[in-house]
């Protein structure tokens, strides 16, 4: 076996002695030596007929005591002797070197250390006088190198050794570990090591040969092999066979893969993953790396002839129709220079349940909601200066489960960014900013969702959902046909647009100014205006899935174009009260008032909101001249926020902060209150002419502790619409732990959709026991799960509410505890992970894993991934 190095890294280190007491340097050529008394003399002599020859080509001795031996031609030296000779110093009680053979014995305390920093030591060693070949009784060695986690130490023993021309060392019957000896019993076998017939390093090729070796672990072999071979701990890459890995499910049965990398080249590289299922096949996975000057791509392939088909559910729900699945990934990052750089990130996949079925790496997928996954592909050129940004990119977004149906995405072609800022010209100064969007959105079928309770369970079924789903399952189990949709017609109040099917292209610029004034007072005022104009461009698919759906709302068939043009004029007034309370602090109270007057916005009931979808009111945009998320919907009227602001800092480092406020439609129409595709506005908290109240309180005792709040607070009886707050503490040093806890609650919102409130709560903890054992995790409760339970299904699913009665409040959404062992030479964790995900029973279930991952150092790591549900993935057959 063959075992290749994908990553590492390495340096050397270099140890020298130097206490001497008397010297003599001894040239390879024929020097007379006399005795101490005359060494000076000796080196004198040397130095003459050494000549023109390189420091390199002498040896150096030094020693308490040198003798020389005229009839023998030696060389005796000893007490703390040292012999330097072409970057190696060899170290011991005694040395008497040849001079008739060239061979160089050293005992008691014998020491070599090479020029790249590994220590040699043994009882006895025999060597040329060049220190490059010989033997070595009682060897150990040790060398220190750099990994990507840092600076490693391997160590070499064995009874005998023989060094080879300065590259090789053979250890017979000799052992390799990259952990440290136990101090209180170093005669205790280390935590793994490898024993071998023989042990052979060479420092040529760097690499490290075992023959009939054996792994043990704690002093208990876990596995032999008659040979194979690692890179040394030096080597960053190096062509060979990974660690094996190992995976089981119940689709694709036991499989077992052993990669193989090939480092083709300093600057590509290829990856192979040859993996067996017992259920399922072969599945052949590759992936190829190359760097170049200013950047760097790959390209990831995967792909499999199924053996068992019926593993998997039948399309639309599973991929159990299909003989070949595989998937095609590519990333690339390259810069144009310093301040420009593109790049891509592309999946083309077989089917929407590749990756998961197959538990594929992929940098494209990703998860929402903790629920529905997605692959998103996507190209960009961006562009970054001191004061201006510029973003141009496509993406394409692919549902990876079986409640998305495709046509209902969106494709972006593109969308392009820019935001510059300059300082404003004289007179008026202050800070002109320019800001610029283009997006070009396509999507095949438009994207309801239903504000009711009914239809809950299957929010984006396809057409013909509710026929297949029976003949799909049996109707032992669901006897009744589930409703594909309720919004037959859209109904303002019971349903909401996601996306409407056709080409949307908008185009919008805006020109701002701002500037901050001081007054004698120390009252700080800030004028601003900002001009906006867009424009939207509507190309409806009048064949397009569903549009007539909306034809009582928006015009759907051909073209349509919106203008809008948005001027405003604002001022914001803050003043300062600053307290020195000595002791007990800097106290700084500051009121803060702000309006903006704008016209009415137009042209919203015509246009196809995209890119605006979310509106969260709270402190952080509390004064935020337009908070509205994105560019389809533009704040109109005439707008004053107020709040009050509170500062607090004291010499002990107690810290805290905290802000109130609230919002008032002053004149106009209110846009929060105006009912688009999507409600934005409705529940918002902004959509009544004085919004509901808006604080953050934020303590900071210590740099080790801190908490912060914030809220959302009705505007008539204070009631809490939304709430979110989150504790951190770290004891370290005092106490190895350290924890948070984080708890949010949002009131229902029925007219966007989310019938029932919104509640959760996540405890976290890191502890670590030992300087070496270390557990963790957080744990996510889902505190209104009931509600949905006890209603949702009772109402969409019928006799389904039968099948689940769970009523209980705190249900479990997420979990993730670990366990880890790590020390200089090993890393073992063993992770339980539990996250929700959507069946293809349409239900949410709970996804149970457990994660082991085993790191011998510079030798290589294992992991198994293994899933101990029983409940239906998305995708796979029950049977």
């Amino acid at each position: 076996m063959i075992l290749g190095q994908r990553n590492r890294h390495g340096v050397s280190m270099g140890v020298r002695r130097s206490t001497v007491v008397a010297a003599v340097a001894l040239a390879l050529g024929s020097v007379s030596l006399t005795t101490l008394a005359r060494a000076q003399t000796a080196n004198d002599l040397i130095a003459r007929k050494a000549g023109a020859q390189s420091d390199k080509s002498r040896l150096l001795v030094e020693g308490r005591e040198i003798v020389y031996n005229r009839d023998k031609n030696t060389v005796a030296a000893s007490g703390d002797v040292e012999l330097n000779y072409g970057g190696r110093t060899l170290q011991a009680d005694r040395v008497t070197l040849d001079r008739t053979n060239g061979r160089v014995h050293a005992t008691g305390n014998v020491r070599m250390i090479e020029a790249n920093g590994t220590v040699t030591t043994g009882d006895r060693f025999e060597l040329t006088d060049d220190f490059r070949t010989g033997f070595i009784d009682s060897l150990r060695s040790v060398q220190e190198t750099r990994d990507a986690q840092g600076p490693v130490v391997t160590r070499f023993s064995a009874p005998r050794g023989e060094r080879v021309d300065g590259q090789t060392t053979t250890f017979q019957n000799g052992t390799y570990t990259a952990c440290e000896p136990c101090r209180d019993n170093p005669e205790r076998p280390p935590l793994w090591q490898v024993k071998a017939a023989r042990v052979i390093h060479n420092n040529e090729e760097r690499r490290i040969y075992y023959e009939n070796a054996t792994i043990e672990v704690a002093g208990v072999p876990i596995g032999f092999w008659p040979y194979f071979w690692t890179p040394d701990p030096s080597v960053k890459r190096e062509s060979g066979f990974l660690a094996p890995r190992y995976i089981h499910t119940k689709a694709l049965g036991y499989g077992a893969a052993i990669p193989y990398f090939w480092a083709i080249s300093p600057d590509k590289d290829l990856t192979l993953y040859p993996t067996f299922h017992s259920r399922q096949g072969f599945l052949m996975q590759a992936e190829y790396r190359q760097r170049f000057h200013t950047g760097g791509l790959n390209i990831r392939a995967a792909g499999i002839a199924q053996q068992d088909e019926d593993a998997f559910l039948p399309g639309p729900y599973g991929a159990g129709d299909r003989r070949w699945r595989g998937s095609i990934e590519t990333t690339g990052r390259f810069n144009i220079n310093e301040n420009w750089h593109y790049g891509w990130d592309v999946a083309l996949l077989s089917d929407k349940w590749f990756l998961q079925n197959y538990k594929i790496r992929s940098e494209s997928f990703a998860a929402t909601n903790y629920v529905l996954p997605e692959s998103t592909s996507q190209a960009f050129l961006r562009g970054q200066g001191d004061r201006s940004f510029f973003d141009m990119r496509a993406m394409y977004f692919q549902g990876l489960s079986f409640a998305d149906w495709q046509k209902q995405l969106p494709g972006i072609t593109p969308v392009i960014d820019y935001d510059k800022r300059v300082n404003g010209p004289d007179p008026i100064g202050g800070e002109v900013r320019f800001q610029f969007n283009f997006a070009n959105i396509n999507r095949a079928a438009t994207q309801f969702s239903s504000t009711s309770i009914a239809n809950r369970a299957y929010p984006y079924a396809p057409p013909g959902f509710q026929s297949v789903l029976p003949t799909a399952y049996g109707t032992g189990l669901y006897g009744t046909a589930i409703p594909y949709e309720s919004c037959a017609v859209f109904q303002r109040g019971a349903c909401i647009v996601n996306g409407l099917a056709g080409n949307f292209a908008r185009v919008s610029a805006e020109a701002s100014w701002r500037r901050r004034f001081i007054d004698d007072a120390g009252q700080t005022w800030t004028p601003f205006a900002y001009l906006r104009a867009d424009g939207f461009f509507n190309n409806f698919d009048g064949d397009g899935y569903q549009n007539y759906a909306v034809t009582n709302f928006i015009r759907t068939q051909g073209n349509d174009f919106v203008g809008r043009v948005m001027p405003a004029v604002g001022l914001e007034y803050r003043y300062p009260f600053v307290a020195d309370a000595g002791r007990y602090g800097v106290h700084t109270v500051q009121p803060i008032g702000q309006i903006i007057a704008r016209p009415n916005e137009t042209g919203y009931r015509r246009i196809a909101n995209e890119d605006a979808h979310s509106l969260v009111y709270d402190d952080s945009n509390l004064f935020d001249w337009d908070k509205f998320s994105g560019y389809d919907r533009a704040e109109g009227g005439v707008r004053a926020n107020v709040g009050i602001q509170y500062n607090v800092a004291t010499p002990s480092g107690w810290t805290g902060s905290a802000l109130f406020g609230q919002s008032y439609q002053v004149a106009g129409h209110n846009s929060f209150g105006a009912a688009d595709l999507l409600n934005t506005g409705a529940g918002s908290g902004l959509d009544s002419r004085a919004s509901d109240f808006v604080g953050r309180v934020q303590v900071n005792p210590s740099e080790n502790f801190s908490l912060i709040t914030r809220g959302r607070f009705g505007k008539d009886d204070f009631s809490v619409n939304g709430f979110e707050a989150q504790a951190v503490a770290n004891f370290k040093p005092f106490f190895p732990i350290a924890a948070s806890l984080t708890y949010a609650r949002y009131e229902a919102q029925p007219q966007q959709g989310y019938l029932y409130r919104r509640e959760g709560l996540r405890p976290a903890v890191a502890w670590d026991i030992t300087p070496n054992w270390s557990i963790g995790g957080s744990v996510l409760f889902d505190l209104d799960r009931y509600l949905e339970l006890r209603d949702t299904y009772a109402t969409a699913l019928g006799g389904l509410a039968a099948i689940d009665k769970r009523t209980e409040r705190w249900t479990v959404a997420q979990t993730n505890i670990g366990l880890t062992y790590r020390d200089e030479c090993t890393t073992l964790s063993v992770n339980y992970l539990t996250s929700p995900r959507l069946a293809a029973t349409g239900m949410r279930d709970t996804d149970r894993t457990v994660l082991v991952r085993l790191e011998l150092r510079t030798l290589g790591q294992s992991n198994v991934s293994q899933s101990i549900s029983t409940t239906t993935a998305d995708g796979i057959a029950t049977r």
